[in-house]
């Protein structure tokens, strides 16, 4: 068994976005966000190049990686760090392909990065020091952010 346990995958298989930190060729750091972001197995992550040529660049340069997702509403998540690998075709390539086109997705995918798993850190909000539960914690978004809305024209 790997660090990526069915409480993880749950987790990040739900929130899908992950924000996808990689090394620039100039040494600063490049971060995207990734829509396309899921556990694949116990060991990896994987996520889809559909308009990401930076990131594709950085990782053939450097292939540290570091993913981190988090629910917005909870301010619970996930860091993980590893290494990647930027896929073209093949095997793996046409198998993670086929996920996504289950799921529905029509966009054109360029590569899919994969990332194998070597240090995962649980996030969580300073709310939580304050014995907010996650509940109270995820209602004051919510609600921040139903104000933020329906304040817009």
């Amino acid at each position: 068994m790997g660090p990526i346990t069915s409480e993880v995958k749950d987790f990040v298989n739900r929130v899908k976005l992950g924000f996808v930190a990689t090394v620039s060729p100039d040494g600063t750091p490049n971060l995207s966000p990734k829509g396309t972001t899921i556990a694949w197995d116990d060991h990896q992550l994987v996520f889809a190049d559909i308009h990401s040529p930076g990131t594709v660049r950085n990782l053939r340069s450097n292939p540290s990686i570091e993913i981190n997702v988090v629910d917005i509403f909870t301010r619970k998540g996930f860091r993980f760090k590893g290494i990647a690998i930027v896929h073209s075709d093949g095997e793996f390539f046409d198998a993670v392909i086929a996920h996504y086109r289950s799921a529905g997705s029509l966009h054109e995918i360029q590569h899919i990065v994969s990332v194998r798993v070597d240090q995962l850190i649980e996030i969580w909000s300073p709310a939580y020091d304050k014995n907010l539960t996650e509940r109270e914690v995820k209602n004051r978004w919510i609600e921040y952010w139903d104000n933020m809305n329906s304040t817009r024209k």
